[in-house]
């Protein structure tokens, strides 16, 4: 069951009304009936107001003079396409209410049209009006799902062309590094999975925010399996934005990568730890730690492949601060860290 919209949601209501004080009882009991009005009884009056877009227009039968006829038509022809404004005719009882109507359609082309006969009862014209408020806010609310149809277009524009422009990337840096066709097909998978891995997770989380937990998590799983356990996590469950959820996730595939080669996932006891943690101070910072363990004995290489230095350049990115990785004999290590706000669901621009 749909609520029951509250006065703030409804339009309000111009009334045209020249003679007498027509104008001024029309608005008073529309006013008693909570119903927000503004009343025109000039030409000035008619033009300032139209141009706050009301959402009702009450005009009587003597104000529809060529003038007033022209400047609601012009009123009328600058609504976008969602907006059809009803217009409330008080007519009196001898008119020729065919003749008008037929004038009124041609001259006020899109615009909803109701004629009513004067005397009419206060509340027969509330009720009129009261039903038109209620086709507004509907006009407005298809106003409100084009737009946002519109937004999500635009959105789902850009995620695709970063997707890409991310893939693109990828291939180039995997390319340089790759020693032949299989070897390419290999790692290019590889880290294209990761990237995959990271929107299944963000995804799942039903917005732009999400779990480091659950991302290292899809991260290592498929290296513990058979409930053999080689990485190790731990570390406390901060919520991260999409941005930085992408970089580490990223950063610990080709250290995995690496450690599967050449470290310590490349012999049978060989371990990894991936530690973070959060220090709680006034400006609270974030570390993140892999260390290896058991693996062959380690030596610096004498050039940097590209899983190094892709490490480097996305978590200096992603936290202001050169990452520390360690050609340690006993196992490779990397750490990072910096404020919590480069990585944080609310504060994700830097």
């Amino acid at each position: 069951m749909k609520a029951i919209p509250t006065e703030s949601e409804l339009d309000w209501v111009l009334v045209l009304a020249p003679f007498r004080k027509d104008a001024d009882y029309i608005a008073a009991f529309l006013r008693e009936q909570k119903i927000e009005v503004k009343a025109a009884k000039a030409d000035r009056d008619l033009v300032e107001n139209l141009s706050k877009s009301p959402g009702i227009i009450v005009i009587t039968h003597e104000a529809l003079t060529p003038e007033v006829v022209a400047k609601v038509a012009g009123h009328l022809a600058a609504q976008p396409d969602w907006s059809e404004v009803p217009i409330i005719i008080l007519l009196e009882r001898n008119a020729s209410i065919a003749g008008i109507r037929d004038q009124l359609q041609h001259s006020w082309a899109g615009s909803r049209l109701l004629f009513y006969t004067r005397p009419i009862t206060p509340l027969e014209l509330v009720n009129g009006i009261q039903s038109n408020l209620l086709v507004r806010l509907r006009q407005r609310e298809v106003r409100d799902s084009i737009e946002r149809e519109r937004e999500l277009r635009l959105e789902l524009n850009h995620r695709v062309k970063n997707i890409l422009a991310s893939v693109a990337s990828i291939f180039q840096m995997t390319r340089r590094g790759a020693a032949n066709v299989e070897q390419l097909a290999c790692d290019f998978t590889g880290r294209l999975q990761a990237l995959s891995n990271v929107h299944t997770a963000v995804f799942e989380a039903g917005g732009e925010d999400v779990s480091l937990s659950a991302v290292v998590e899809l991260t290592v799983s498929p290296y513990n399996s058979e409930g053999v356990s080689r990485i190790y996590v731990n570390g406390p469950d901060v919520i991260v934005n999409r941005e930085a959820a992408t970089t580490i996730a990223l950063c610990l595939h080709e250290l995995i990568t690496n450690a599967i080669k050449y470290g310590a996932l490349s012999q049978p006891d060989g371990q990894v730890e991936i530690v973070w943690a959060v220090a709680e101070t006034d400006s609270p910072e974030f570390s993140l730690n892999w260390v290896e363990a058991a693996g062959p004995a380690v030596r610096e290489p004498s050039r940097q492949g590209y899983g190094t230095r892709y490490v480097r350049s996305a978590l200096r990115s992603l936290f202001g601060t050169v990452p520390d990785i360690v050609f340690a004999p006993e196992g490779l290590r990397c750490s990072v860290r910096g404020p919590v706000a480069r990585i944080s669901a609310n504060l994700t621009s830097r």
